[in-house]
């Protein structure tokens, strides 16, 4: 809970605790262990209560959702046969946004119209000819949408 403080940062939070809660520091101390004693207690209980109704052995991880489909209702063999038609699905999916992304990039590419592109290639306001004979203006920097704006 405290590894991203230091041991000066720890002194100075009790230092403000005492400060702020004064000759109560160990009333206050004493009552909050006592309230996760008890959440902890309830929480075993409701634990124990379950595995009693369920007939079976619950820790305290099994009682996310997914977990605990997977491991008090679904055997092997039923996971297999949901999980196998998904995976074709994901996979197709999966490529299809890899190559749609792909695409993407490369029209992102083409339409680049930044100064440096067209300095790069040989564009107009390099000095170059440009076949037209008339230099293009900078293109402005895009600005990100901001819906707040209005």
């Amino acid at each position: 809970m405290f590894e991203n403080l230091n041991w000066w940062e720890i002194g100075a939070l009790l230092l403000v605790a005492l400060l702020i809660f004064g000759d109560r520091l160990p009333t206050v101390i004493s009552d909050g262990l006592r309230m996760l004693r008890n959440l902890r207690n309830m929480a075993r209980n409701a634990t124990g209560d379950l595995s009693r109704e369920l007939g079976t052995d619950i820790q305290l991880e099994d009682l996310h959702p997914k977990a605990f489909i997977r491991k008090h209702l679904l055997s092997e063999e039923d996971e297999q046969a949901i999980r196998k038609p998904l995976e074709g699905t994901f996979e197709k999916l999966r490529s299809d946004l890899t190559d749609v992304r792909r695409e993407v990039d490369d029209v992102a590419a083409a339409a680049d119209f930044r100064p440096s592109a067209r300095a790069s290639t040989g564009g107009a306001g390099d000095g170059s000819p440009s076949g037209s004979g008339t230099d293009v203006a900078p293109v402005a920097p895009r600005r990100a949408y901001d819906a707040d704006a209005t």
